[in-house]
C-alpha cells in the first residue's frame, strides 16, 4: 500500500504579499499576527479565527506553521520590536 500525504495549501507565501512572510491564502493576514493572539493573548483557536473573521482551520494551520518554524517566528518578533523601539526613540529626539 503507497502512503498519501495530504497537503493543507491554507500558508502561502508571495514576494508580493507581505514581502513573502507566510500568510494565510486569499489574505495578507501573517502567520506571525495569528501565533501572537495565542501566544502573547492566550487567545483560544475559535477565538482567533472569530476575531479575525478566519476559518478554525486556517486558525489551526497557521498555529502548526507556527510550531514548526518558532525559531524563524520568534526572531521575527524580535525584530520587528527592535524596528519599533527605534522608530519610538526616534520620535521622540532620542
Amino acid at each position: 500500500m503507497t502512503m498519501t500525504v495530504h497537503a493543507i495549501e491554507i500558508i502561502v507565501s508571495d514576494p508580493a504579499i507581505r514581502g513573502g512572510r507566510p500568510c494565510i491564502r486569499g489574505t495578507g493576514l501573517r502567520v506571525p499576527d495569528i501565533a501572537a493572539q495565542s501566544v502573547f493573548h492566550g487567545q483560544t483557536p475559535d477565538e482567533i479565527a472569530t476575531g479575525f473573521e478566519i476559518s478554525l482551520a486556517a486558525v489551526y494551520a497557521a498555529l502548526s506553521y507556527f510550531y514548526d518554524h518558532q525559531d524563524e517566528i520568534r526572531g521575527e518578533w524580535e525584530r520587528d520590536d527592535a524596528f519599533f523601539e527605534e522608530m519610538k526613540r526616534k520620535s521622540q529626539g532620542g
